[in-house]
């Protein structure tokens, strides 16, 4: 499956028609990212054991009709810590975006985490990591409102197809190259309501040229035990959370 999307992508780009005006967007783009972070929260849960993680990623669009495809990949330490193996996430999407009327955006979509070889499956109490979500999300202006349901057991909760999380956020230009970063989220997870929470962010993002940085607060009000580290640290806890990355 990955390979098949990546090779569609690539394909689309060649085979596609490019802008050439300098002032027009090109029918089709590609583009590339790269991160360093304090620590790598998903959901406002760390995934990296409440330490720094690196990632990369890419993303393909074609912008006269919105659909995109990427792929984005982190290192984490939450699988091993579970019992299982692994120490990457891959996830694989696509979908389609535009404007439902002017000034009001849409998002449509599907993403596939991948934790290869995780075993979490045989580790007792627990499902096959890997976790397939289809998503919606509406914009307008800098606010946005999105919600993810899982088609498959959602990381490695058991019987826990049709997990939700909803995610209400917005990112407000306050100066030039600088957004205020502003989200809350609840995740449900289904038949496991020890482990459903929600989590915030409050943060600030600047282009500095080179690369851009960010530092953000971020929590959750998951039960204690819920996401714990090896050690007994809560991985939910709240913390500032550092990050440099570049796009190119």
């Amino acid at each position: 499956m990955k390979r098949l999307i990546l090779a569609t992508a690539i394909a689309a780009l060649f085979v596609g028609n490019f802008a050439h005006a300098e002032d027009a967007k090109p029918d089709n783009e590609l583009s590339f990212n790269a991160a360093l972070s304090s620590d790598y929260r998903f959901r406002g849960i760390s995934q990296s054991r409440l330490k720094p993680a690196v990632s990369v990623g890419a993303d393909f669009v074609n912008n006269p009709t919105g659909f995109y495809v990427g792929t984005w990949a982190s290192s984490i330490k939450w699988i091993k810590d579970t019992g299982g193996d692994g120490s990457v996430e891959l996830d694989i999407y696509g979908g389609k975006r535009g404007e439902i009327v002017p000034g009001v955006s849409y998002d449509v979509g599907i993403l596939t985490y991948i934790y290869s070889g995780n075993k979490l499956s045989s580790v007792p109490g627990y499902a096959n990591a890997n976790t397939t979500e289809i998503y919606g999300q509406v914009g307008y202006g800098p606010a946005y409102l999105k919600y993810s349901s899982a088609v498959t057991d959602t990381f490695g909760n058991v019987d826990s197809k049709n997990s939700g999380y909803l995610d209400l956020g917005a990112n407000i230009d306050i100066a030039e190259g600088t957004v205020l970063n502003l989200h809350v989220g609840h995740q449900k997870i289904k038949n496991g309501s020890f482990y459903s929470y929600t989590d915030y962010k409050v943060g600030v993002t600047k282009d500095f040229g080179f690369a851009s940085g960010s530092i953000a607060l971020i929590g959750t009000d998951a039960n204690t035990g819920a996401y714990p580290t090896p050690s007994g640290k809560d991985n939910g806890k709240t913390a500032l959370v550092v990050a440099i990355s570049k796009t190119f």
